[in-house]
């Protein structure tokens, strides 16, 4: 899309304290829009364009048609409930990744806007991960939850959607757990892959999805690596689960290492090349991780920001709730039945129903198919 160059006068950035006193008013919103949307200003420029006057923004912005359509779209997005165009200069962007050296100057953000503040740690790794990986990563996330740390991945399928859905379920079953983080390489209003759009819309409803890219934006090879940099920058830690040698879990544990975060990896087989990755981050200093303790104590300052708990994850081996055997779930049963059949013969309500199934859902106890019915797969 042919842009305008913007003129960007000389600026004296704004301090930090006088940055979060107000929330982004809308002139500079359309101020960071028309940074984000003109491709000929250099993200390093970018950056200091901190202050802007609303006289040259107009001007800027009705010298570009197409800009300017996109940004009332955008405006209009955000004020939207759950809804959230977050600038560089509000108080709701997160801390530690104001602080990278090329953060976005403005986010997306899609669902519950708070969880950007809270303790996290980013869980990601390859994409076609065994069943033994996938396990892993879903019961390490659904245990760190519990102890109260967000967990952040890219909404991939593999170690990614593990390792959301491992939130969730802490979330959906522990009043005081937190949830999940989801940070996509397409615009906010888009999903890839297309089969994680349920656990999209559950991230929507419980957590919050991030884009920095704008409406409609969709999917280009290097999308990927600028998505990376914002889960490396958000979080304390990253953890990576199953990654062969030139995964790009890799790039995201190497710029979580040059950001100043800890890196954690978990060893795997050495016949296995979904483990070369992660021993490699292993030889180069990440911390070998068996059990959470491992990332807890390697992270000193959750320890007076999360509540100890009693238990402790075990790989391979989730400690929620085991697989309800009541009568509930055995109607499900292994042919696909509908939600009316369900409460018809039940005698209960749609919303026992409605709870039950998204609980199932999460465990990967049943299967919602595309037509409404659900099916057990376990």
């Amino acid at each position: 899309m042919a842009q305008t160059v913007i003129s960007v006068p000389t600026i004296t950035p704004v301090n930090n304290e006088d940055a979060q006193a107000l929330r982004t008013p809308q002139w500079e919103l359309e101020a960071w829009l028309a940074l984000v949307l003109n491709d000929r200003i250099k993200p390093h420029q970018r950056r200091e364009c901190f202050q802007w006057q609303q006289a040259q923004i107009t001007a800027a912005v009705a010298a570009n048609p197409e800009a300017e359509r996109i940004i009332a779209k955008s405006l209009e997005w955000g004020a939207k409930p759950s809804q959230h165009l977050i600038s560089i200069s509000d108080e709701r962007y997160p801390e530690l990744l104001r602080n990278i050296p090329s953060p976005p100057l403005l986010l997306y953000v899609l669902g519950e806007a708070s969880w950007l503040q809270k303790p996290s740690l980013a869980i990601v790794g390859s994409r076609h991960a065994t069943a033994l990986g996938l396990q892993t990563a879903q019961d390490f996330s659904e245990q760190l939850a519990r102890q109260g740390l967000t967990i952040v991945s890219g909404l991939a399928k593999g170690i990614d959607a593990a390792a959301h859905r491992g939130a969730l379920i802490a979330f959906n079953d522990q009043s005081d757990a937190a949830s999940t983080v989801a940070i996509i390489g397409t615009g906010i209003d888009l999903c890839y892959p297309s089969q994680n759009q349920r656990l999209y819309d559950l991230i929507k409803d419980n957590g919050c999805i991030v884009s920095e890219f704008p409406l409609g934006y969709g999917i280009r090879k290097q999308n990927f690596p600028q998505r990376n940099r914002i889960i490396a920058g958000l979080v304390d830690g990253v953890l990576v689960v199953e990654a062969a040698r030139e995964s790009g879990s890799l790039i995201t544990a190497n710029q979580a290492n040059e950001y100043g975060r800890e890196v954690f990896a978990i060893p795997n087989s050495i016949h296995s090349p979904m483990g070369k990755g992660c021993h490699q981050l292993i030889k180069s200093g990440a911390h070998l991780v068996e059990e959470v303790s491992d990332i807890l104590n390697a992270l000193p300052q959750y320890k007076n920001r999360v509540a100890p708990r009693s238990s402790e994850a075990i790989p391979g081996q989730s400690t929620s709730a085991s697989h309800p055997t009541d009568d509930a779930l055995e109607m499900v049963g292994f042919a696909p039945v509908r939600l009316d059949a369900l409460m018809e013969q039940s005698g209960r309500t749609i919303d026992f129903w409605l709870e039950q199934l998204c609980d199932w859902e999460l465990k990967g106890l049943i299967e919602r198919l595309p037509d409404g019915r659900v099916v057990r797969t376990k």
